[in-house]
């Protein structure tokens, strides 16, 4: 009987499916993370001093991460044979992610469970990135502005009209658009996201700032 508590507990609870130290290359599907780095600046970026948040900079949409995923649940630092990304590496990769830093822990927390080399893991991350069409609307505003959190998935599902609606989610944080996730298979095409990843932010007002 105490097994069959335990058994109910882990999978009513979320965070007792998150899996730390999975073996590396074992999992469904991957969630692309695009960040609008103008909210992400103004929500902590700022406070941190970072150097994405520097006005000579114009990011808009940045990769967050490419994330191994299951159908229920994700894993997380991974086993794995693989060394350490060099500096070089994590380097290359701020002009999408916006700083190394982003880059050395996205290669910690995820790639490690991508069953690739960091070479491998960054060069398809970029590649994933890369084949999302980011809506240009977002990049004209001159003010900042609220909008349904809605509205930032239809531009998206407009641009790329590959993508379905269930493979796609907005998030939001502290009354901000967040992110724009959207849900790819193995080999980068898109797939339906489970229900882990499956949240869309409900705000009709959330707040949404211009590139500097």
């Amino acid at each position: 009987m105490r097994k069959l508590i335990l058994a109910l507990w882990a999978a009513l609870t979320p965070l007792a499916a998150l899996a730390d130290g999975e073996p590396a290359g074992e999992f469904d599907y991957y969630v692309l993370a695009l960040s609008w780095s103008p909210n992400w600046c103004a929500l902590e970026g700022d406070a941190r001093g970072s150097d994405q948040c520097d006005t000579r900079h114009d990011h808009g949409w940045t990769l967050h991460g490419l994330w191994p995923q299951f159908h229920r649940s994700w894993p997380s630092y991974c086993r794995t044979a693989e060394g350490p990304p060099s500096r070089s590496m994590t380097a290359e990769m701020a002009d999408i992610m916006g700083s190394p830093g982003l880059a050395w822990h996205q290669w910690k927390k995820h790639g490690t469970c991508s069953g690739l080399s960091p070479r491998g893991y960054f060069a398809l991350s970029r590649e994933a990135y890369g084949r999302i069409t980011r809506p240009d609307v977002f990049r004209k505003l001159d003010r900042s502005v609220t909008l349904p959190a809605s509205l930032i998935e239809q531009a998206f599902l407009q641009a790329n009209p590959d993508i379905d609606a269930d493979g796609f989610t907005v998030t939001c944080r502290d009354g901000h658009i967040q992110e724009a996730r959207i849900c790819l298979s193995h080999d980068l095409d898109p797939v339906p996201c489970g229900r882990d990843v499956s949240k869309d932010c409900r705000l009709e007002k959330a707040r949404f700032d211009p590139i500097r």
